[in-house]
């Protein structure tokens, strides 16, 4: 899998990958125009993306009606290091979810693949050319 990371201007960084543009900027504070979101909020939200698709299809293969099925993630920060130390994904069940797939639909939300990549890190290699 390869991406393209462009610069189109002022902080702004862009990713290229299979036809879609992924644009991100900073916030003013760090520099920015707050033109798209910074690429730690993309972090963030491929989390929770990721997740929710794990429900959604849960949902979906047990013929499970999707109306008002819906996710919060909320994230703490470490004052000190400036790091996520905390990460809290609520599943918001749709009205007349069955209760016997209450735990079921937890286990598999959490087995987003965004998370276990964090779990079990690839190696990462910088290189200039």
């Amino acid at each position: 899998m390869s991406m393209e990371i462009y610069f189109p201007g002022g902080v702004a960084v862009t990713a290229q990958h299979n036809g879609f543009t992924i644009a991100t900027d900073q916030p003013e504070g760090n520099g920015g125009a707050n033109g798209a979101p910074s690429p730690f909020d993309l972090f963030l939200a491929s989390l929770g993306t990721c997740a929710g698709f794990f429900a959604l299809r849960f949902c979906q293969q047990r013929e499970i009606g999707t109306a008002g099925l819906r996710l919060t993630l909320d994230s703490e920060r470490d004052p000190e290091t400036h790091r996520v130390s905390h990460v809290r994904i609520e599943i918001h069940l749709p009205e007349g979810f069955p209760e016997k797939y209450r735990k079921a639909i937890v286990r598999a939300t959490d087995q987003c693949s965004v998370k276990r990549h964090i779990l079990e890190p690839p190696a990462f290699a910088v290189v200039a050319v």
